[in-house]
C-alpha cells in the first residue's frame, strides 16, 4: 500500500483560469515525489470550522522540483478559501491518495469532462503510446485545452456547439472516427456511463475515474461509495470506496446503471 503523507506545503503560484476555475502550484517535501497520474490530495482549510479536507485531483506533477499543480472549481466555502491564497502562503495537505491510471497502452483515448479534465493532463504527459485526447465542455471556455496539445491530438466537444463537435465526448469520438485499444476517462457519472457502454459495444478496454463527493479521503467514513460488481471486503456489500479503492476503476469493477 502506498504511504499517505500529511505535510505543510508552500504555494509557489496561483492563477484564475475562468470565472470559477482556479489553479495553484504547491511545493511539497514528499507528496510530489510519490504522486502518480490520476491520484488526488486532501487539502485542508485554514478556517477551523471547516474540519474536513477538500479532495482535489492532481493536474500536474513535477517530481524534480517537488511541486504539484491543482486545478479546481470553486463550489463552496472551502474552495473559495483556496482561491484567495497567493504565492508564499502555506497550506496543509495529505496525499497522494487513491490509485492512478495505468500508463502502458499502445493506442489510448484520454477523455475529460468539465472539472474531470485537469487530472487527464498528467496522464497525457506520461502515457507511453499513441495518445488522442477528447475534452468535453459546456461552451467555448475551453480551459487547459492548449496545454494538452504538445502531448496528443486534441478533439473538443461542446454542449452548445461553439467549438468542435456539438454534443458530448462520445459524439466527438464518432465525428472524428477515433479508434483505440483503451479509453481512460474522468468526469461526471452520466459521461462515464456513456463511455462504458461505448467501450463495451466496441470491444475497447476502459478505465474510469469517479468524481464522487469525499469526506475523510482514506476509506473510513463510506461517504463516497459507488456500486460495484463484487462485494467489498470492508463492508461486505456491493460497493467500492472511491477515495480508497479508486478513484480509477476498470470498467468491469463498477456498476453505473
Amino acid at each position: 500500500m502506498d504511504k499517505k503523507i500529511k505535510e505543510q506545503g508552500i504555494i509557489t503560484a496561483t492563477e484564475q483560469i475562468t470565472s470559477d476555475i482556479y489553479g495553484m502550484w504547491v511545493k511539497t517535501a514528499q507528496i510530489a515525489q510519490n504522486a502518480k497520474p490520476g491520484q488526488f490530495a486532501a487539502i485542508y482549510c485554514k478556517e477551523g470550522s471547516r474540519l474536513l479536507p477538500r479532495p482535489i485531483s492532481i493536474c500536474e506533477i513535477d517530481k524534480e522540483a517537488g511541486i504539484l499543480r491543482f486545478v479546481y472549481r470553486v463550489v463552496g466555502k472551502g474552495t473559495d478559501e483556496f482561491s484567495k491564497l497567493t504565492a508564499g502562503d502555506k497550506i496543509e495537505l495529505m496525499g497522494p491518495l487513491g490509485n492512478g491510471f495505468p500508463l502502458e497502452s499502445e493506442n489510448v483515448i484520454l477523455m475529460g469532462g468539465g472539472i474531470g479534465i485537469p487530472p487527464m493532463l498528467e496522464v497525457a504527459k506520461q502515457m507511453k503510446g499513441k495518445v488522442s485526447v477528447v475534452l468535453g465542455y459546456r461552451d467555448a471556455e475551453n480551459f487547459l485545452k492548449s496545454e494538452f496539445e504538445p502531448y496528443a491530438d486534441v478533439y473538443v466537444a461542446t454542449e452548445d456547439g461553439s467549438v468542435g463537435t456539438k454534443g458530448n465526448v462520445i459524439d466527438a469520438i464518432k465525428a472524428n472516427s477515433l479508434n483505440a485499444d483503451t479509453i481512460m476517462a474522468c468526469g461526471p457519472v452520466p459521461m462515464l456511463r456513456g463511455i462504458k457502454q461505448y467501450a463495451t459495444e466496441n470491444g475497447i478496454d476502459a478505465w474510469l475515474s469517479m468524481e464522487e463527493r469525499m469526506a475523510c479521503g482514506i476509506g473510513a467514513c463510506l461517504a463516497c461509495v459507488c456500486k460495484s460488481k463484487e462485494k467489498d471486503s470492508h463492508t461486505n456489500v456491493q460497493n467500492k470506496r472511491v477515495c480508497k479503492d479508486g478513484p480509477v476503476f476498470h470498467m468491469s469493477e463498477i456498476d453505473l446503471d
